[in-house]
């Protein structure tokens, strides 16, 4: 634990997280499992003087921010937080009773694993416990777990890391194996740094490092996203339907390109409120170029998945891993009951031999497969740049938005002229002909709104994102209860007999006068698309 870090006790951590005088406990006596005089018995009686508690955790219900919360929290003092049999009645019994009474649950471990002195049968505990979690959450309720110091073995393998949300106590130790154990066995100490919160914060591991006096504010705005369901529809004024500004597809394109044009970043900074961002895929996976959160737009709480355009631009081009952490929000959003925003804002994923190796091409189809046939409701802004299967990835929704100077293609434009013409040079007449412009997308039946830019996002960001945020609480609203069966169906007909009529032909690309395949790999100028 980090130098001048204090090890916060079970009942000061209930003291210091939940409203005063809201505390009521749930523990009964627990059963004894030592036999009379054994070492075992003694130690027990020991533990009990040490701590002030009959076991390692202490579960029962408050109120955070005057919310009702279960919880469940382990006294590390109490033979190392270790879990027994009599320990795991108290915990699944909690878990249990918050299920049944709808309650979120607030899990708090402090342990250094399975109770060595119950041997296997304390250990195939950490099942039972899953089970309980399992059940919980597939009730749809909110579980967050606070990873404290020290938290190892088989707590941290089980109901420790089960977490829709996940917190860790800054400098705590957090691993699977403790260090004492592996220098045992192996001679020599662990690697320094790697069971560390902040490291697994880095690594995509845990969602946030949060000190104890943090953690009431993070977990309320958290639970008032996850627990909250607008009750009725507010009364919204429609904005009149943004111009379709015949500006050309370049000027659009360069226009989403400025440096100062507002992204995902901005929207949930000036457009969202009680915004909890999520951190990685919680598999031991991040990516800087795609931002996963927790947030509300006006009344109407959501999970949002958005492509952050600085990241992307500044060295962190959106990859595999990116997209694994916008599975993971489709995932919550699904068990959880939210709507799913997806914010699309990408000059295209990375090109490496990392990218293809580490599954590029099979994320964002199963990102698409997601998308299509998720079980939430769904709502897309495209916000800027849309380029390749990284945006597209994103798009399928129930709804989707654009801002007006927004566009998508399945390359830079740059990268189809060379197709086409082995030239970069073509790219705005390549933009016009393939029909990239927001006003084109809304013409097919792509984009069902465009939001509106005066004259565009970077010289008002601040009235812009907040226009655009009242668009998706109006979008959000409008999709409350959508069938999943109608956006395949959508998908399926797409370009099929459109918004148009009949459906009409392809664009067309004006072509290089001579002959020949204009790619090493495309059988057709046309070729090689993202």
């Amino acid at each position: 634990m980090t130098a001048g870090t204090t090890r916060v006790g079970a009942r000061d951590l209930l003291r210091r997280v939940l409203d005063e005088d809201g505390w009521r406990s749930w523990d009964t006596a627990p059963a004894e499992v030592a036999a009379p005089g054994s070492a075992y018995a003694a130690a027990l009686a020991a533990a009990r003087e040490r701590s002030g508690c009959d076991e390692a955790v202490l579960t029962g219900e408050g109120r955070l921010r005057g919310r009702r919360v279960a919880c469940v929290v382990s006294e590390f003092r109490f033979l190392a937080g270790s879990i027994g049999l009599a320990t795991a009645d108290r915990i699944v019994a909690a878990i249990e009773r918050a299920t049944d009474g709808g309650l979120p649950l607030l899990a708090a471990p402090s342990s250094g694993g399975t109770r060595m002195q119950e041997g296997t049968i304390a250990f195939a505990q950490m099942a039972r416990i899953t089970a309980a979690v399992t059940r919980h959450r597939a009730a749809g309720l909110p579980y967050l777990v606070y990873l404290r110091h020290p938290t190892t073995g088989g707590v941290f393998a089980s109901w420790g890391s089960l977490g829709h949300v996940t917190a860790a106590e800054p400098g705590a130790l957090i691993g699977f194996l403790g260090p004492r154990v592996y220098e045992g066995l192996h001679g020599e100490p662990f690697p320094a740094g790697v069971q560390t919160a902040e490291n697994l914060a880095a690594k995509g591991l845990v969602d946030a490092v949060v000190g104890v006096d943090e953690l009431p504010d993070v977990a309320a705005d958290a639970l008032d996203v996850l627990c909250t369901r607008p009750l009725s529809d507010p009364e919204l004024i429609a904005e009149a339907p943004a111009r379709t500004a015949e500006s050309s597809a370049w000027d659009s394109i360069e226009r989403s390109r400025k440096p100062d044009r507002p992204g995902v970043r901005e929207l949930l900074r000036y457009g969202a409120t009680r915004v909890t961002p999520l951190s990685g895929t919680g598999q031991g996976e991040a990516d800087p170029g795609l931002l996963l959160a927790l947030a509300r737009f006006g009344s109407v709480p959501c999970v949002l998945v958005g492509q952050d355009r600085r990241s992307q631009r500044t060295g962190h081009p959106l990859g595999p891993a990116g997209l694994r952490v916008a599975r993971r929000g489709m995932s919550l959003a699904a068990e959880l009951g939210l709507p799913l925003v997806t914010v699309v804002d990408t000059p295209g994923a990375v090109l490496s031999a990392e990218a293809e190796e580490g599954g590029l091409a099979g994320e964002i189809a199963r990102c698409l497969a997601d998308m299509i046939t998720l079980a939430a409701p769904t709502v897309c802004l495209l916000l800027g740049e849309g380029t390749g299967g990284a945006a597209l990835a994103l798009l399928p929704a129930d709804r989707v938005l654009a801002a007006s100077h927004a566009w998508l293609s399945p390359l830079p434009p740059e990268g189809a002229s060379i197709i086409v013409h082995r030239t970069p040079g073509r790219a705005p007449e390549m933009a016009e002909a393939q029909g990239v412009r927001s006003a084109d997308l809304l013409r097919e039946g792509i984009v069902d709104e465009l939001v509106g830019e005066h004259p565009d996002a970077a010289d008002e960001p601040e009235r812009f994102c907040r226009r655009a945020a009242a668009a998706l609480e109006r979008a959000l609203l409008g999709v409350r209860g959508a069938d999943p069966s109608a956006r395949q169906a959508r998908y399926i007909n797409l370009g099929v007999g459109g918004p148009g009529g009949p459906r009409r032909g392809p664009a067309r690309v004006p072509r290089r006068p001579s002959g020949g395949a204009a790619s090493g790999t495309s059988a057709a100028p046309g070729g090689g698309g993202g």
